[in-house]
């Protein structure tokens, strides 16, 4: 580890970054030059998570609960965890959850948002993880509340369970993570069918809406604008459902059309330092390491389970993944990562938000990509 430290301390400092263009299809996630490895940087940045207080707590002057950067991270931990088999490290993110259960039981979000709701897939991780029931009916609890309408609902709300959606559903591109990762763990945790058929008819609904003939995505109607990491949260949405959609599932082949047309216009800008920008279609915007990761783990994952070539995507996540090493700090913070970013009908909004280092947005998807890598 203290190599490893090292290595980051002198790329931090140097902006060194080995290129990998030249390496075979066949070795795409083998062979890592050290100070890029899977395990020992997925590792790094897990340990210094778990080792850290609960955070992003939300706006100042509102009730304080868990908000969902931490929930993906904390996932993403305990995917990291899973995929190295490392038992110390899940013993330790089930521990992080035991405050939540008593005196620090006021974190807890309440499941009155998409953003909140999403809490629910840190329980049922863990009881897909230890089969412990005392995560499984929280966790179930917040997939089940997404469905159903709270009292006194608007007429929208009314209109959108009408159509089997979820009433949190708002077309913003972020909801493809947050609704999709809550419904898809309630599934991985009970078995129950109902759970996918949810997200896989809210992911076409949004494809249908929302995405444009180059694959990629607006941040929202009403903010036409290719945000990075917007565009992150829908390719990992995507990428998490397609992970469980069954073969003969009826939407599967109209999701994986748009994972599909998505990556291959990421693979189109990609730029010279092989990651993404803080806008996809602007290169003189800043390159931004939350996107960056996310598209990482969704093309790692497709070249990995068959759904993209090797030959043509494995050398685009294997240079995207040393890259974005680079951006790793000696704490095991992550820089460059866009500050939390509310959508709005303004280009130069998204170009001056800020560069933050440390924050969960961009620590998360480090960690999927590297559970990603080394998982079977």
């Amino acid at each position: 580890m203290r190599k490893l430290r090292i290595h980051l301390a002198i790329t931090a400092l140097t902006g060194l970054l080995v290129p990998f263009g030249t390496v075979s299809a066949q070795k795409s996630f083998k062979d890592w030059p050290m100070g890029t490895e899977p395990a020992a940087i997925g590792l790094f940045v897990a340990n210094h998570y778990v080792a850290g207080p609960f955070s992003n707590f939300g706006n100042p002057g509102l009730p304080q609960s868990i908000t969902y950067p931490e929930v993906c991270t904390w996932y993403g931990a305990l995917q990291f965890a899973k995929a190295s088999g490392n038992k110390e490290l899940a013993e330790k993110l089930a521990a992080r959850y035991e405050p939540l259960l008593a005196q620090s039981h006021s974190l807890m979000p309440k499941p009155d948002h998409v953003d909140h709701s999403v809490f629910g897939a840190v329980p049922l991780e863990l009881y897909v993880q230890t089969n412990q029931s005392k995560y499984l009916e929280e966790g179930k609890n917040f997939a089940d509340k997404q469905w159903e309408l709270p009292e006194n609902p608007l007429p929208n709300q009314q209109e959108l369970q009408s159509k089997g959606l979820s009433w949190q559903t708002r077309m913003w591109i972020d909801d493809m993570y947050m609704i999709t990762l809550l419904q898809v763990e309630a599934f991985r945790a009970t078995g129950n069918k109902e759970y996918l058929d949810r997200a896989a008819r809210e992911m076409v609904v949004y494809l249908d809406a929302i995405q444009q003939p180059d694959g990629l995505f607006y941040h929202a109607t009403d903010a036409p604008f290719l945000w990075g990491r917007g565009n992150g949260w829908m390719a990992a949405g995507m990428t998490e459902l397609l992970s469980v959609l069954p073969a003969g599932h009826t939407d599967r082949a109209r999701i994986m059309d748009g994972y599909k047309k998505m990556m291959a216009s990421l693979k189109k800008l990609q730029d010279k330092n092989y990651l993404w920008h803080q806008l996809l279609d602007d290169p003189t915007s800043f390159t931004e390491t939350s996107c960056s990761g996310m598209f990482t783990y969704a093309i790692v994952t497709g070249v990995k389970k068959g759904w993209l070539e090797e030959k043509e995507y494995g050398i685009v996540a294997r240079n995207a993944w040393t890259a974005l090493v680079r951006y790793i700090n000696e704490a095991g913070d992550v820089k460059d990562v866009c500050e939390g970013t509310n959508k709005k009908n303004d280009q130069q909004y998204y170009l001056n938000r800020s560069r933050v280092t440390g924050d969960l947005h961009g620590q998360a998807p480090v960690l999927w990509a590297a559970a990603a890598l080394l998982a079977n």
